[in-house]
């Protein structure tokens, strides 16, 4: 595993002495922090089917689009500098421990967590790869789905100071991952085409009928929760989440409530934009004031699978699999190549399958949130860039936590 890592893409090292002064040119002024999320435009008003025909999303846009050729070069100068790993408790002051989580190096900050969105491209319960800009992907999608949810549920978001960092309220977070479905599909051990097939007709508490398909929609969205155990995802029923002390039973139909709507919104908003919300998971946490709250990440493509909408009908009809833009097709890759689950070591993924997922990644983002993903410049330095950002946002933040005032975004004075 560290093998192919190595191969592939390289983690760069971080001295304990870094320089954290950097040239003007290469940092923003202060008055462009903003610790309040970053407002994109609102959707328009036409229903789902009127948006979907208006923008028929194609899998040849996402094969030959120009688009995709003109971040390519970024891409492949970019695979021998993916942020792979960090270790900002060493040059950040105040920052108390770090934990590594499969793709986020999260970081203790009293009352505040810095959670640090790698490059680093998990499946199966393990790392597989590094994928060039993968983190701020899947940050900033966040991001805007966190600002445009705040309708059904709080979330734990604090400020953004850098393209892959977000600190947020420190949270108890509820050992349970909420996965909803939409349809019957996946890959994996614990998804629900790969269950239903081998014969389980009740999963997780939903009774599913004889004669479902791979990639058939399901009458309604299902809740099938895991537990986050250490090394896997362990599937459990609402009982035994009650049953096992997870979770009360309030918190969890508060929890699972504020799940489905979210898909549900999810899913409208993704077919406007010409895609399918296929099934993602959320994750929970009660804040110190008592607050259930959305925390972690939200319809992005890792946490996510997403088809193109126009095509979905057609290929289902023909049994086709459906046009993803997610990373199924990796998984997919692994799965023909080797035992991605009992395999000490795995094969390493070939550059142009990287590159693929990386272009698909960025496709996404901007599919959604309509707006152009920015290529950060590869001379700067990530760790003093992000160090240095971490470094003024902790301490703004913490200042104003102790005066008891209300944080505002603003030129530095």
């Amino acid at each position: 595993m560290s093998q192919c890592l190595r191969t592939l893409n390289p983690p760069k090292p971080l001295l304990n002495n870094t320089n954290l002064s950097m040239p003007n040119s290469t940092l923003p002024s202060f008055s462009s922090f903003e610790p309040k999320l970053k407002r994109y435009p609102r959707i328009s008003g036409l229903s789902a089917q009127n948006q979907t025909q208006k923008q028929k999303l194609s899998l040849d846009a996402l094969i030959n689009s120009s688009r995709k050729e003109e971040l390519l070069g970024a891409i492949k100068g970019s695979l021998s500098n993916c942020l792979s790993e960090t270790n900002l408790h060493l040059t950040v002051p105040g920052l108390k421990s770090k934990t590594r989580g499969k793709v986020r190096d999260i970081y203790d900050g009293g009352d505040y967590l810095i959670l640090v969105t790698t490059d680093r491209q998990s499946a199966f319960d393990r790392i597989l790869a590094s994928i060039p800009f993968k983190g701020q992907v899947l940050n900033e999608t966040s991001l805007w789905w966190f600002n445009r949810t705040q309708h059904i549920t709080q979330n734990a978001v604090v400020s953004a100071p850098d393209k892959n960092v977000t600190i947020a309220k420190k949270c108890s977070v509820f050992p349970v991952e909420f996965v909803v479905r939409g349809y019957v599909t996946g890959s994996t051990d614990t998804s629900l085409w790969t269950v239903y097939k081998s014969g389980v007709r009740n999963y997780c508490g939903n009774a599913l009928p004889d004669g479902l398909v791979k990639n058939q929609k399901l009458t309604v969205n299902i809740l099938t929760p895991t537990t986050k155990a250490a090394d896997h995802d362990v599937p459990v029923t609402p009982s035994e989440i009650i049953e096992q002390g997870l979770m009360t039973q309030a918190d969890y139909d508060e929890a699972s409530r504020k799940a489905l709507s979210l898909f549900g919104y999810g899913q409208r908003v993704a077919l406007e934009h010409g895609l399918i919300l296929v099934d993602t998971k959320y994750e929970f946490g009660r804040s110190s004031d008592g607050s259930i709250l959305l925390i972690d990440e939200v319809h992005t493509p890792d946490s996510s699978r997403y088809w193109i909408a126009h095509s979905y009908e057609e290929r289902f009809r023909n049994g086709l699999e459906p046009e993803n833009v997610d990373k199924e097709f990796l998984r997919l890759w692994f799965k023909d190549h080797c035992d991605p689950y009992k395999d000490e070591v795995l094969p390493d993924a070939p550059e142009e399958l990287v590159c693929e997922l990386s272009w698909r990644y960025i496709f996404l983002y901007e599919t959604i949130t309509k707006s152009k993903f920015e290529v950060p410049l590869l001379e700067v330095n990530f760790y003093a860039k992000i160090s240095y950002y971490i470094m003024i946002s902790c301490n703004v933040i913490w200042y104003l936590h102790a005066c008891e005032m209300e944080f505002h975004a603003g030129p530095y004075t």
